[in-house]
């Protein structure tokens, strides 16, 4: 089982979830087995205003630990992620870091602010 640990840089509580990518999609927002998809799936919420269509910048993750067991970002992803706030080496699209290693332990900081200026309800 690949187990996704989520941080919260606003103070919410950590929250662990194991899942078996091969069982992706676990809802219908983002690329299946994707960061957003399993968290969404799972009952911890990510901000997404534009559904997990790769077309903003909202479910932006920082990844702390298992970088390598994502499948590579492509160009769309990465323009996008030059928007980002806070933008680090490790960050990624939360709907587009698919996890392919079903034995993956994967980290990632959800950071306090995004470039939506008010956060919605999309997917809640």
């Amino acid at each position: 089982m690949a187990r996704l640990i989520v941080k919260f840089e606003n103070g919410d509580p950590d929250r662990v979830i194991e899942f078996d990518p091969a069982k992706a999609p676990f809802q219908h927002d983002g690329q299946p087995a994707s960061i957003l998809d399993v968290m969404l799936g799972h009952g911890v919420f990510l901000e997404h205003a534009c559904g997990g269509s790769c077309a903003c910048t909202t479910c932006h993750v920082v990844v702390k630990q298992g970088f390598d067991k994502l499948r590579p970002s492509e160009e769309n992803e990465d323009d996008l992620l030059d928007k980002a706030v806070g933008l680090t080496p490790t960050s990624r699209l939360g709907c587009q870091a698919v996890v392919t290693d079903p034995n993956a332990e994967i980290v990632v900081v959800v950071p306090r602010y995004t470039v939506n200026i008010e956060s919605g309800s999309h997917g809640r």
